[in-house]
Formats: C-alpha cells, sequence, structure tokens
C-alpha cells in the first residue's frame, strides 16, 4: 500500500500465447533512491494461479526507481516439457528460451500506486503501466 512518502507496486503476467495467466514465475523486485544509487534487492515472489504476484515487499521510503525482474525460462521450460509429453514427434524440434528473463525499470513518485502487468509471449513480451 502507498502511502504519502511511498509508491507501491503489484504486478501479473499473462501469457498472451494461450490467453492465460503464467502461474509460478518468480518476480524480484529491487529499488534505488535516484539514478546513481545502487539497486536494493528487497525480496521476490512468484505469480499465483491467477498470473498475480499479491505479495512483493513494500518501498522503502525514499524510492524514485523500481525494477521488476522476472525469471521467465523455467515457465518456458515447463510449458515446452509438457508440450513435449502431449505431442511426442516435436521432442527434437531444438526450440529454446529466447527471453530468459525479463527485466522492467520505471520511475515512481510517493503516494502512487504501480499495477505493471506483463504480458508475455515466447518470442516478445509487453508491458504497460495498469490500475
Amino acid at each position: 500500500m502507498s502511502t504519502s512518502t511511498t509508491a507501491s507496486v503489484s504486478t501479473h503476467i499473462l501469457d498472451t500465447s494461450v490467453g492465460r495467466p503464467a502461474e509460478g514465475v518468480p518476480v524480484q523486485l529491487a529499488a534505488r533512491a535516484g539514478r546513481q544509487a545502487d539497486w536494493e534487492v528487497l525480496g521476490g515472489s512468484a505469480t499465483d494461479a491467477d498470473g498475480r504476484c499479491k505479495d512483493l515487499p513494500a518501498l522503502p521510503e525514499g524510492t524514485t526507481h523500481v525494477r521488476l525482474d522476472f525469471a521467465v525460462e523455467p515457465y518456458f521450460l515447463k510449458k515446452q516439457a509438457d508440450a513435449q509429453q502431449d505431442a511426442p514427434a516435436n521432442r527434437d524440434s531444438g526450440a529454446g528460451v529466447f527471453f530468459p528473463e525479463v527485466a522492467i525499470t520505471f520511475a515512481v513518485v510517493p503516494g502512487e500506486h504501480y499495477h505493471v502487468p506483463l504480458l508475455l509471449n515466447p518470442f516478445g513480451y509487453s508491458v504497460y503501466r495498469g490500475s
């Protein structure tokens, strides 16, 4: 929850290749106070069955920039393994993970809430400031 001296962040992931939430994706939250400051990893979570991280840590007072790091490779490898199990003829397709991770960095101001959805597919992604 944001306060007058802090901002807050939430996120979720939609796998647009299947039109469903992406469950089980690890997400790490980092913050810094100023452009030249070092990043401080605050902690992380993983997306739930609805693709949401509902328990990201609070941002410290003075935060000006936030970074969300999404570890999407394990999610896609699991999807590939499940697909291969369903269609053994495709086992040697050689498909890899094009984006093993996605890092989203954005500026914040105190008192605001930032919901940053990730629209994800195996060969692309998009983000936006949601509500």
